[in-house]
């Protein structure tokens, strides 16, 4: 018996490190991903960390992680949203429209100054985010058929509002009293691009509101057990329709972003925005299944989709083969975060005995 207790002991110390170090691997799989992909490609294209290309890199990473900023407080609550993409575009197109067709009132055309024209864009893109939180906290509706369907409406309203023509030239005019717009996305502050300040920006709020805030708290509890929060008095509608209004927020910053970096706004952007967004989340650690996740986590997923997509575009791989490839990591990405939730799971009782060993 001293033999078998002798040996058993030794086994046991050696499973739960071996666990401990696997599931520390998976928690900072974003960072191991990361770090392989930026010497990677370094590697094959010299001209990937210079810094040109840093500048470029910089700017996508910021619209990346502004969507994934705001997709993972819905994930985390158990939901999806399909729809931030078409509301990256409906934004954009609203901003177009005002900048250059301006409001008609009393049978003369008003043009607005560019903050209010941001303001207005910002608050009618977010009426798709009360809607989604509307569907899915009041209606019943699941998150993936709510938000699928209001991805249609607003890409067909970003189509009827130029009758799907692009709207150019949102430099705006002196006598108009309506320019400044393309600062928004390539003016500098302190060598880093605009973007990438609002990006920070948008990730202190929604870490603040994560970790220190009853809402934070909330959203975590909404999505580790929603009925175990309704008992608890948590308003869970009011909670999911924040999410969506928050992510709805993030997309249209994203677009009013992407239109003044082009200085024109088109129907189409954004389209599939939303898997870049979701990969962005997953990759970071974010359980699918809601209340598991962080905002550190998903900033660094949009760091890998952002390194990943640029270096196969300086790599020249085809765009085909790009959807490719991000399919094949969402896929990837999911399927790690199922296996890293089983493996919890099968070991919790060794991990748990572990740590009372260790306090005794």
């Amino acid at each position: 018996m001293t033999a078998t207790i002798a040996t058993a002991r030794p086994l046991s110390s050696i499973t739960v490190s071996g666990v401990r170090a696997l599931l520390l691997i998976f928690k900072a799989r974003a960072v191991v991903v990361l770090v392989a992909l930026l010497i990677y490609f370094s590697w094959l294209a010299p001209a990937f960390l210079t810094a040109n290309n840093f500048q470029i890199l910089t700017k996508h990473v910021a619209i990346a992680a502004i969507l994934a900023i705001g997709m993972t407080f819905v994930v985390l609550t158990g939901g999806i949203d399909l729809s931030v993409g078409s509301v990256a575009g409906l934004a954009g197109m609203l901003m177009g429209y005002l900048l250059t067709q301006g409001i008609e009132l009393g049978g003369s055309r008003h043009f607005l100054p560019v903050a209010a024209c941001v303001l207005i864009a910002i608050a009618i893109s977010l009426t798709v985010g009360i809607l989604n939180g509307w569907l899915v906290s009041k209606a019943g509706v699941a998150p993936f058929i709510a938000t699928l369907g209001t991805l249609y409406v607003a890409r067909g309203a970003a189509l009827l509002i130029s009758n799907g023509k692009t709207f150019p030239n949102l430099a705006g005019e002196l006598a108009r009293g309506n320019t400044g717009f393309p600062a928004l996305g390539q003016t500098f502050f302190f060598g880093l691009p605009t973007p990438v300040w609002i990006m920070l920006v948008l990730f202190a709020v929604a870490v603040f509101i994560a970790r220190k805030t009853p809402l934070g708290r909330h959203i975590y509890a909404v999505g580790g057990n929603e009925r175990a929060a309704r008992l608890a008095g948590i308003r869970v509608p009011w909670v999911k329709l924040f999410t969506y209004v928050f992510a709805a927020v993030c997309a249209a910053l994203v677009g009013l972003i992407i239109a003044s970096q082009l200085e024109a706004a088109h129907p189409a952007t954004g389209d599939s925005f939303e898997l870049n967004a979701i990969a962005a989340v997953v990759l970071g650690g974010t359980s699918l299944m809601g209340g598991r996740g962080s905002i550190t986590g998903s900033l660094l997923g949009a760091c890998v989709i952002g390194v990943l997509s640029d270096g196969l575009v300086m790599l020249g791989v085809s765009q085909f083969w790009q959807m490719v490839i991000k399919g094949a990591v969402i896929i990837l990405a999911v399927a790690i975060d199922q296996l890293q939730t089983n493996i919890q799971a099968r070991f919790l009782p060794l991990l748990l005995r572990a740590n009372e060993g260790a306090v005794e």
